[in-house]
């Protein structure tokens, strides 16, 4: 059974995780395109890949729910709930699935919006992040999910092996 847990979990976060990191990754430079001339062909162009890419990544936010949930079951099966490595890892993935739902979500659902109706930038409180600052937090997502990744081969301490 462990096996099989471990194999969900481990197609779970390839599956949830990766296009996320990977839509996330590519919307900031998408944004520079939309946000540039709003009546030209590429800034059409880039609005409309702005939503698909803003939906992945939404949708597979959600998806990504059973990452934690089989790793969850598999800590279990393998008796390694209180293990530091596991527990620093648990911190590391709720801080990454905090920021993509606090901070990542929102500034593309702003983003969105704008690019979508004029092209310049507000000034309102409500405008999105600059696309530099939104690829500073996809960077850090990126960052917090490789260092669970690093954790979960290496697991310092582990009485399991590795």
């Amino acid at each position: 059974m462990t096996k099989l847990l471990l194999s969900l979990h481990v197609l779970a976060a390839i599956v949830a995780v990766g296009p996320v990191t990977v839509a996330a990754s590519m919307f900031p430079a998408t944004l520079r395109r939309a946000l540039g001339d709003p009546g030209h062909g590429d800034a059409l162009t880039a609005v409309t890949a702005l939503r698909t890419l803003h939906r992945i990544c939404r949708v597979y936010a959600g998806v990504g729910i059973a990452v934690p949930v089989f790793g969850f079951a598999t800590a279990s099966s393998l008796g390694v709930l209180g293990d530091t490595w596991l527990i620093v890892s648990i911190l590391l993935t709720a801080a990454a699935a905090g920021v993509l739902a606090l901070l990542i979500l929102p500034a593309q659902d702003r983003a969105l919006a704008e690019a979508g109706t004029s092209g310049a930038p507000s000034s309102s409180p409500s405008a999105p992040l600059s696309p530099g600052r939104l690829a500073m937090l996809t960077g850090i997502f990126n960052l917090l999910w490789a260092t669970v990744t690093v954790l979960m081969i290496v697991r310092p301490g582990s009485t399991t092996g590795a």
